[in-house]
């Protein structure tokens, strides 16, 4: 399988210092790094590098420049001394008429025998910057992770926090729980659930039609929410200078 789609639902809560809670509709797709060209010539709707109703762009994803994707993810696995040349997938928003803004995406890196052996977790915040975390994988069922953040999301969440990620290889369904932790406690929950469909014309037709704006609603999502939490009396934190690219906490699970 080099592709799949994923349909399901986005939740955030916040607990404090104001309760606020939101939930979204979406779908993610999940490709084969390697096979893109391969998913881009089964359906008419989708295309890599370049426009099409739905698409994959190098640019928007690891260094950002356009770049071929495997060598980036295989030189941070080196580094991290994992073995390279396994199958890697990405779970991820599409762009949808040549747009996209994609909160966390989610690279499942296997060794060459096949097993799961690290997950990237890749976060963009809406200054235009990313970064992302590399966390080896020691389970082949639950996966997980715990790390100290590093990377400004949010201008109502300290850095001053910790991340816990409990998720599962995808399969026919999707499944990715954050737990976010200050000192004073839990702060905040988020969910991705979904369900696997096929990657073909017709299940990229029929989201074309029931979720035309999707990636349009994501950024105007989280501006409106953003909103709301200031009038709510969140307070706003100032932004650090961004971190290197790629973190490798020693945390693992």
């Amino acid at each position: 399988m080099s592709a799949a789609v994923y349909e399901g639902t986005v939740v955030h809560q916040r607990m404090r210092p104001r309760r606020h809670r939101f939930a979204y509709r979406v779908f993610w797709v999940l490709l084969d790094i390697d096979r893109l060209g391969e998913t881009a010539a089964r359906t008419r709707f989708f295309s890599h590098n370049r426009w099409n109703l739905f698409s994959f762009r190098d640019r928007d994803h690891g260094p950002r420049d356009g770049t071929p994707l495997r060598p980036w993810i295989d030189a941070i696995l080196d580094e991290a001394g994992l073995e390279t040349g396994g199958r890697v997938r990405i779970l991820c928003f599409p762009r949808m008429f040549g747009f996209v803004f994609d909160p966390l995406s989610l690279w499942f890196c296997e060794d060459p025998a096949g097993d799961l052996s690290a997950v990237l977790y890749e976060v963009h915040n809406t200054f235009g910057e990313s970064h992302s975390y590399l966390l080896h994988v020691n389970s082949s069922d639950t996966i997980e992770h715990r790390w100290d953040k590093r990377f400004y999301v949010s201008p109502f969440i300290d850095m001053e926090a910790t991340y816990e990620f409990t998720l599962r290889e995808p399969a026919e369904q999707l499944s990715v729980a954050v737990r976010q932790a200050d000192t004073d406690g839990h702060l905040f929950s988020a969910s991705m659930t979904g369900r696997r469909l096929p990657f073909s014309t017709a299940t990229l037709a029929r989201l074309f039609f029931t979720r035309p704006l999707m990636t349009l609603k994501v950024v105007a999502g989280i501006h409106w929410e953003a909103l709301r939490l200031w009038r709510k009396g969140a307070p706003y934190r100032s932004r650090p200078e961004a971190p290197p690219p790629v973190s490798v906490p020693e945390a693992a699970a």
